[in-house]
């Protein structure tokens, strides 16, 4: 009789574990939810970055052209946009103190032949040095667009940076048609991206940086009632 009663007994010091080992798994459950839907949004991110099959309107003329600073294929492109004659003023956001445009052209390297006529030059690109990030860019360009009475803006930045743009100058200027111009620079050109860990780190620090913006903008994309990723790119929302 005594043994069956000690047998009946809880033991008590197994309670203290069994609540520890409880909340150890639901904290790696946990964990591992937060990481797939990181990696999950990662994808879904990099899937809706613009590649060079995108539908791109490269014919669409706009009031102005905003060049954001960050590689000579940029700026390139913007001047080809102006020889082709989609708009005859251009704004360089972002440029670091100190540096003239004969610099920044300097830069271009075997893209020299794309540099406007020295009185286009002088008559129709700014350059713009109050910008220290894309936040930086939305409200410089947005305060240019506005004294300038432009409604219509394109909008020149890397593929892998267009969508943070898109979503940062949409806050700043809703009431201004912006059409996204990305170049491709080469480190995202290569098809074998996924296995180059500098593009990887790129790619993820760009998404990072966008659930930041997402973050900041959500309140006012809700009273809109638009979603964010209808927001990041035309036609992959």
């Amino acid at each position: 009789m005594a043994m069956a009663r000690s047998s009946s007994r809880i033991n008590f010091r197994d309670a203290p574990n069994q609540r520890r080992r409880g909340w150890g798994s639901r904290l790696l459950h946990l964990l591992l939810g937060v990481l797939t839907l990181w990696l999950i949004g990662l994808l879904a991110f990099i899937a809706v970055i613009p590649g060079q099959a995108s539908k791109i309107d490269g014919e669409s003329k706009t009031d102005a052209i905003i060049v954001l600073t960050g590689g000579g294929d940029r700026l390139a492109e913007g001047f080809r946009l102006i020889d082709r004659g989609l708009s005859k003023r251009l704004l360089i956001s972002g440029v670091a103190p100190g540096v003239a445009l004969p610099q920044l052209i300097d830069r271009l390297g075997d893209q020299r032949d794309t540099v406007p006529s020295a009185e286009e030059l002088a008559c129709c690109v700014t350059l713009g040095y109050e910008a220290g990030n894309t936040v930086g860019n939305a409200d410089e360009s947005a305060e240019w667009l506005r004294s300038n009475g432009a409604k219509s803006v394109r909008l020149v930045t890397a593929n892998y940076h267009m969508l943070r743009s898109l979503l940062e100058f949409r806050r700043k200027v809703p009431d201004i048609a912006v059409v996204p111009n990305p170049v491709f620079p080469s480190e995202v050109r290569d098809p074998h991206w996924f296995v180059k860990p500098r593009t990887l780190l790129l790619l993820i620090n760009e998404y990072h940086k966008y659930l930041v913006a997402l973050g900041r903008s959500l309140p006012e994309m809700v009273q809109r009632g638009t979603s964010g990723w209808s927001l990041a790119w035309p036609g992959k929302g």
